[in-house]
């Protein structure tokens, strides 16, 4: 089955096509094409051009860079960036707190961060998880303790992915402990990162990268005024932004690239005519196509700052396609897999000693944006109605 485009979205898909493969910088997009890990400034170069043509946020108000397409044009917009090698917009910037902010702040706030958030003039850090709250994030212990015209924030997060470059972080925090449900305690807050009592601290992971961090919080004062919305509201953001998060986080484009570069990559070591390996590629084929119409049905079935309750399969099954996809890869590589950290002279190619750092990197992705066991109750409650 293929999906079959109007003239009028074929020209739209050409028109993206073209742009990404000629206007974003070769440098970045080889490193993406590499498997390779992007600098900050590749980062930020690679959103500020797509900014500056008005495709870093599409899925925004329109007032505030937004593009007022259809769902359709949005999932071909995701699928040429993807791939055409093109890193996506910062997800924290773009899919996580630049729409709460245009939501739920305050036109305020709304005019002194959505610009540089849409920009990436400011990178943001997201401090949702805590040593004992992760799936259980409404168990968080971060206090924020109203004094005067300030905040005053105690505690930890964990995970932190690249907060090592953050420069404001949006916290989840307990603002009253006394109330009735554990959820109705929290609040939303935009914190300063460079602020007297922040500190970052990486954590080395099993890939040898530090792409995660702990962040802590010793009195940090935070002004009042970078609240979000109302205070004890900030678990119904926080299931706003988790509702985006999920949808992005299922990266069909991507893992379809992946998957053809990896028909490449058997057909090297001779391997694309094994009958066993080509079954492998024609699953994951078939289930990556099921996917992509998953995501086209819930972007289509999402309004009112609602996702559809389907995003939760998305995240499902799209993370777990991407651990398959991943493991095709090493499988693929066979004994050079174990030239994970060789340099450059090694003789492995350099797709085979990328593919166990990738592989065990995306272990991680069963469960971020809440663990897989946690989409199979949301699955079973808001869908099947267990």
């Amino acid at each position: 089955m293929r999906l079959r485009l109007s003239d009028e979205n074929a020209a739209f898909r050409d028109q993206l096509r073209e742009f990404f493969n000629t206007r974003v910088p070769d440098e970045i997009r080889r490193t993406v094409a590499a498997q390779g890990h992007l600098s900050r400034d590749q980062l930020v170069a690679s959103q500020q051009v797509l900014n500056a043509a008005g495709l870093a946020v599409p899925h925004w108000p329109v007032e505030w860079g937004g593009r007022d397409w259809t769902e359709l044009q949005r999932q071909i917009w995701h699928e040429e960036l993807t791939r055409a090698y093109v890193p996506p917009p910062l997800p924290f910037n773009a899919n996580m707190v630049g729409p709460v902010i245009a939501t739920f702040g305050s036109q305020e706030q709304k005019e002194r961060f959505l610009p540089a958030t849409a920009n990436l003039d400011i990178w943001w850090s997201q401090g949702f998880s805590e040593p004992d709250a992760g799936s259980d994030l409404a168990s968080l212990r971060t206090t924020a303790v109203r004094d005067g015209d300030e905040w005053v924030v105690n505690g930890q997060k964990t995970w932190t992915t690249l907060g090592q470059y953050g420069e404001w972080i949006f916290c989840l925090v307990r603002t009253d402990p006394d109330a009735p449900k554990k959820q109705m305690g929290i609040s939303f807050l935009l914190v300063d990162m460079t602020t007297p009592g922040l500190e970052v601290r990486p954590i080395q992971l099993i890939d040898g990268g530090y792409e995660v961090n702990e962040v802590w919080f010793t009195d940090v004062r935070v002004p009042a005024g970078n609240l979000v919305g109302e205070r004890g509201h900030g678990w119904d953001y926080a299931k706003f932004l988790l509702g985006n998060e999920r949808v992005g986080v299922a990266p069909v484009g991507a893992t379809k690239r992946v998957l053809t570069d990896a028909k490449g990559w058997a057909a090297s070591v001779g391997l694309l005519t094994d009958p066993l390996v080509a079954a492998r590629f024609v699953e994951l084929e078939n289930e990556l196509l099921a996917l992509e119409l998953t995501a086209l049905r819930v972007a289509a079935n999402s309004a009112d700052g609602k996702a559809d309750p389907a995003s939760s399969v998305l995240k499902l099954r799209g993370t777990q396609l991407q651990q398959e996809v991943s493991e095709l890869a090493m499988d693929l590589a066979g004994p050079a897999a174990a030239a994970s950290f060789a340099g450059d002279g090694s003789t492995a190619p350099g797709w085979a000693r990328a593919a166990t750092p990738v592989y065990l990197n995306l272990r991680k992705a069963s469960i971020y944006s809440g663990s897989n066991e946690i989409q199979r109750q949301i699955i079973a409650r808001t869908i099947l109605g267990l």
